[in-house]
């Protein structure tokens, strides 16, 4: 049994992977792999595909056979894309202007970097890639966002580089990570972006609200009189099992609604704010309509592939790949409020992104490069570390390391356009270029 065993792989060592997986069929073995990978989906013998959707649209075979039976299956998102792969550049390549702000990297050495001297254009979609070892979470994470956090702090002193210069045209830096928005059931989607509180606001105008004087704080499920006493406000109580892990059940006062009957009592069109939170983000888009303010940010949700999601879906319960999304629609919603401050320059933002299509089906990770995109077309700078060659091929400018991992890596093998990593002949161009002649 193998749970994504292409995960952090580069597509070379994928193959390598896959050899190995075939000796082990041939000596006899049975091997059950889940994976998302269109290589190993492509390779194996018989494939079970679950869905069609996630959560509580899933949960039921949709198709199985070989990669053509799932083509042939019209309920299956992964036999339509088997059957049609992404086509790129899914929007135009920005052309890359060295009169244009850029980060200048000149002698860096940490780890196994070889003396690194970089040019990383910004407000661009930066690929950082290379085999397993070759330095790109070094280059990436470890010099190039550490030491920008650290000019953008006032500091001046360098970590594993000679000199870095560019950082002026950046206001902040965000490193947007699979690691969970919150540990405990009472923080939700709703809470984390922000829209929480406009919801509650809602409520309190009211006119049932106003009757009984209610202001916001009746509508909070962390603290005041309206959250339920059983439960305080997380609608699951733990039940400790002593030698065994303890167990979560409904709360049986409130059963999972949150709040006390007199809070519940309170609808707007026809809702309680219980009701509120188990709504589906693409119900929920529809219900705040008129609520820009909302419907915005439940929109961007939608967009990037949550709409399964509810709105109060306890933090504990979502995926990395799931509260990474929710992070980049935050960080999107806060574009949109840029634009609306009229009259103040938008801070600029460079967002460094380690591996994110992990755990991502294919469907998925085309919405991923869409969200991408979306955050440089709002003027801000995205280097994201990748060997998911359908991310790779949608940068506008691919900085690929090696040659090989360890010691015999390191280097900057080629800085370019995609296309010209398929003409450099790099491990990473190999695999990128039936990526890029899909017709």
């Amino acid at each position: 049994m193998l749970d994504e065993p292409t995960i952090g792989l580069h597509p070379r060592d994928n193959g390598i992977l896959l050899g190995a997986l075939a000796k082990l069929g041939a000596a006899g073995n049975t091997l059950v792999v889940v994976e998302h990978d269109e290589d190993t989906i492509r390779r194996a013998d018989h494939l079970i595909d679950i869905g069609p959707g996630a959560g509580k649209r899933g949960g039921r075979l949709v198709a199985e056979g070989t990669a053509a039976d799932l083509s042939a299956q019209p309920d299956s998102v992964t036999g339509r894309l088997l059957a049609h792969p992404l086509r790129h550049p899914l929007v135009p390549r920005r052309p890359i202007d060295w009169t244009a702000p850029a980060l200048l990297l000149r002698g860096a050495t940490l780890h196994n970097l070889q003396r690194v001297d970089l040019r990383v254009p910004l407000g661009r979609l930066v690929a950082v890639t290379g085999v397993s070892g070759s330095g790109k979470s070094t280059l990436a994470r470890d010099v190039l966002l550490a030491n920008v956090q650290s000019a953008l702090s006032g500091s001046r002193k360098w970590t594993g580089c000679e000199s870095l210069e560019g950082f002026q045209h950046i206001d902040r830096v965000l490193e947007v990570d699979q690691t969970p928005i919150g540990k405990t059931p009472r923080s939700c989607p709703a809470t984390y972006i922000g829209f929480w509180d406009s919801i509650r606001k809602l409520f309190t105008e009211t006119l049932e609200a106003r009757a009984r004087g209610y202001a916001a704080a009746r509508f909070s499920f962390n603290t005041g009189d309206g959250r339920c006493p059983g439960c305080e406000g997380q609608g699951i109580k733990t039940i400790a099992m002593s030698f065994l892990p303890d167990v979560k059940v409904p709360c049986d006062t409130c059963h999972g609604a949150r709040f006390n009957p007199e809070t519940l009592a309170v609808s707007w069109r026809g809702n309680s704010i219980g009701d509120v939170l188990r709504m589906e983000v693409d119900e929920a888009v529809d219900f705040f309509a008129s609520m820009p303010a909302i419907a915005h940010p439940l929109q961007l949700l939608k967009d990037v592939g949550l709409g399964y999601l509810t709105l109060g879906q306890p933090s504990p319960t979502l995926s990395g790949g799931e509260a990474q999304r929710i992070k980049l629609v935050t960080e999107l919603s806060k574009v949109r409020d840029d634009v609306t401050r009229r009259g103040q320059k938008p801070p600029k933002t460079l967002y460094v992104l380690d591996e994110p299509t992990v755990g991502l089906h294919m469907a998925d990770v085309e919405k991923l490069i869409r969200v991408l995109h979306r955050l440089v077309d709002g003027g801000h700078s995205v280097i994201v570390i990748e060997h998911d060659l359908d991310v790779i091929a949608e940068a506008d400018w691919v900085v690929d390391l090696g040659p090989d991992g360890g010691s015999a890596g390191g280097h900057v093998v080629v800085a370019g356009a995609p296309e010209e990593v398929v003409a450099s002949g790099s491990h990473t161009g190999v695999a990128l270029a039936p990526v890029l002649a899909r017709a």
